[in-house]
């Protein structure tokens, strides 16, 4: 039983009840998540090493890297696209423990609620995250950045750090803010869909 369950939430993860879900996870599952593993590993793997200040000492460029970067790209976004995954996965594990068919989801009211909420969710989720990296990280990755490094030693005050491959990181940065905006205007479309076949199921009845 326990074989069935794992197959039921495998699939409905898989293949959402609509058109725009299964496209959303087309493109969350394989785009969004290559071209963060394979370009974001290749334009941030190496920026801390890459990463110099003026006087170069190793403690200096440690300590003006850290408040450059909070939190690295790479791992807010890892952290991201989890999140963002997490109502769907729940939703479908629900499905999956009650066998809940994929078609059956769309044609009861209390289970169609549920499923909008998880959508919802995610739309939440997204504008989280767009507005927390926009914080973080701005929409711009500028070549020079002014650290304050008297915390460290009163003689360095305010230093000069070069930013390395600062035109790849905007471009990058930029893609990570458009897949964003495009994940929440497919959730929206999803949204639209499943009141539109709800709609259609009500008329055939």
């Amino acid at each position: 039983m326990s074989l069935n369950y794992i197959k039921n939430f495998y699939e409905g993860c898989l293949r959402p009840p609509t058109v725009i879900g299964q496209f959303h996870t087309l493109f969350f599952g394989s785009v969004r998540m290559f071209f963060l593993g394979v370009l974001g590993f290749a334009v941030y793997g190496n920026e801390a090493l890459h990463f110099s200040c003026d006087p170069d000492r190793r403690e200096l460029n440690l300590f003006c890297y850290n408040q450059f970067r909070p939190i690295t790209p790479q791992v807010f976004w890892a952290l991201q696209l989890v999140t963002v995954l997490v109502p769907g996965a729940v939703f479908h594990l629900y499905a999956a423990c009650k066998n809940i068919d994929q078609e059956e989801i769309l044609e009861r009211p209390i289970y169609t609620v549920f499923y909008i909420i998880s959508v919802l969710l995610r739309i939440i989720l997204e504008v989280i995250a767009f507005w927390l990296q926009s914080h973080l990280f701005g929409f711009q990755v500028h070549p020079l950045y002014m650290c304050d490094a008297s915390a460290l030693e009163k003689a360095f005050n305010v230093t000069k750090c070069m930013v390395p491959e600062h035109f790849e990181k905007t471009i990058f940065l930029s893609a990570m803010y458009t897949f964003t905006v495009i994940t929440i205007l497919l959730c929206i479309a999803e949204i639209f869909e499943i009141l539109c076949r709800r709609l259609g199921y009500l008329n055939n009845q």
